[in-house]
């Protein structure tokens, strides 16, 4: 089991110490975002409903996928370094505080379909007039314009309106997905990237990280649909120079031999990518095809596609008279990449991850054990950390309230009220 993490070592600042961030999403793509800028010490202030009788309020990703005393075990790692408050959006009260958060932030993130915050007051032309250096990266189904914005769009409509459904699976059966959000992560990817950017130009412009802010604000305008699309590969200029609609292709990757997944002698999916011109020699020598090897016609990938067939009834051929583990030691010794098909069991089992430190242990609230994925990408000077798990719903709303300004009976009337 690994060692409890130091709390000393995680109250270091990170690249982006001083950035403000406001939250005002749920679920996936907007909170993975945040998420991942709060790892690397920006200041998140995620906006969630309050609580209402039997309605437990909430970002509803609180209720998702396995629940530990009523909480979902993502919710953990989803919210880690965040500060959680919860506002009434419909009450004014609500908004006026919204209103006064993005005074002071630097960055608004949304995840709402797009009109919502208009009708509320808070949308982009609103925000600006309070704050004009303010960065707002709004993510929506489809986009902020166009025939299709007002639609809601999730991660999985994404990926099939983007064209990844459509070549994902083996072409005998209906198109597959992968059992997790890619959508919403590939969009929150892009969101990262296009807040970072606008926030380079406001600071270019004179905008700063001391709480003087100032600079140029912009709209980073993210669809899910557009993100899933954007990785995408050669498709697009496959079909628009030669009219070729990829399909369904299995395990295998069309026009890259040898990549594919073998069947071991136990049943164990192995993973062999030979695809470089000398690797695929290596790999045949170490499956004891030097034939294959010395094959002119072999030598390189345009001349393997056409024998992709033979290719991998070799490799298959041989795989399937060895173990998983033997596969493996067999194409490291050659110098062939190659792995086992990992479960999360084998990951948490996994040295390679062990020694980058990619499995954190921390604790829940009640003192529970509990495993969070690493923080990444690695920086060498201001790396990211994790400060907390993710907290209760409203754990910091007397926290943040009382940095606004307000005293104890203004929070306690907002609560009284149910503004909070």
């Amino acid at each position: 089991m690994p060692e409890m993490t130091d709390p000393s070592h995680t109250e270091a600042g990170g690249a982006l110490q001083g950035l403000r961030v406001i939250e005002l999403g749920s679920l996936i793509a907007g909170p993975f975002a945040t998420r991942l800028l709060a790892e690397f010490g920006a200041d998140v202030v995620k906006v969630e409903t309050p609580a209402r009788g039997a309605t437990p309020g909430g970002d509803p990703l609180r209720g998702w996928r396995q629940l530990h005393r009523g909480t979902s075990l993502w919710w953990a790692a989803q919210a880690r370094n965040k500060r959680c408050i919860t506002l009434d959006l419909k009450a004014q009260a609500g908004r006026d505080i919204v209103q006064r958060l993005v005074r002071g932030c630097d960055l608004l993130v949304e995840n709402m379909r797009p009109g919502v915050l208009e009708k509320l007051g808070l949308g982009w032309e609103s925000l600006r007039q309070i704050n004009p250096s303010l960065v707002m990266v709004r993510i929506s189904g489809f986009g902020q314009t166009g025939p299709l914005h007002a639609q809601p769009g999730f991660g999985a409509i994404a990926e099939a309106v983007g064209g990844m459904r459509y070549v994902t699976g083996d072409p005998a059966h209906p198109p597959m997905r992968a059992n997790l959000s890619l959508g919403d992560s590939i969009a929150a990817l892009h969101a990262v990237f296009g807040a970072l950017a606008a926030l380079r130009h406001r600071d270019a412009t004179g905008g700063r990280f001391d709480g003087t802010r100032g600079g140029q604000g912009q709209v980073v305008d993210v669809a899910l649909s557009e993100s899933v699309f954007n990785l995408m590969e050669s498709t697009l200029m496959e079909y628009s120079v030669g009219g070729t609609v990829r399909e369904r292709s299995g395990s295998s990757v069309p026009g890259i031999v040898p990549s594919n997944v073998y069947r071991s002698a136990q049943g164990e999916w192995v993973q062999i990518s030979g695809n470089g011109d000398a690797i695929f020699v290596r790999l045949m020598r170490a499956i004891a095809r030097a034939d294959l090897a010395a094959r002119p016609d072999l030598a390189h990938n345009p001349g393997r596609i056409a024998a992709a067939a033979e290719i991998d009834g070799a490799i298959q051929h041989w795989v399937g008279l060895h173990s998983a583990e033997q596969v493996v030691r067999a194409m490291r010794e050659a110098d062939v990449p190659a792995s086992r098909i990992h479960s999360i069991a084998d990951i948490c089992a996994d040295p390679q991850f062990r020694a980058r430190g990619m499995i954190e242990r921390h604790a829940l609230a009640d003192g529970t054990p509990i495993d969070l994925p690493g923080v990444v990408p690695r920086l060498s000077l201001t790396p990211g950390a994790t400060r907390w798990p993710g907290p209760e719903l409203g754990a910091h709303n007397r926290q943040v309230l009382e940095e606004l300004g307000l005293g104890a009976e203004d929070i306690e009337a907002l609560r009284r009220d149910g503004v909070i």
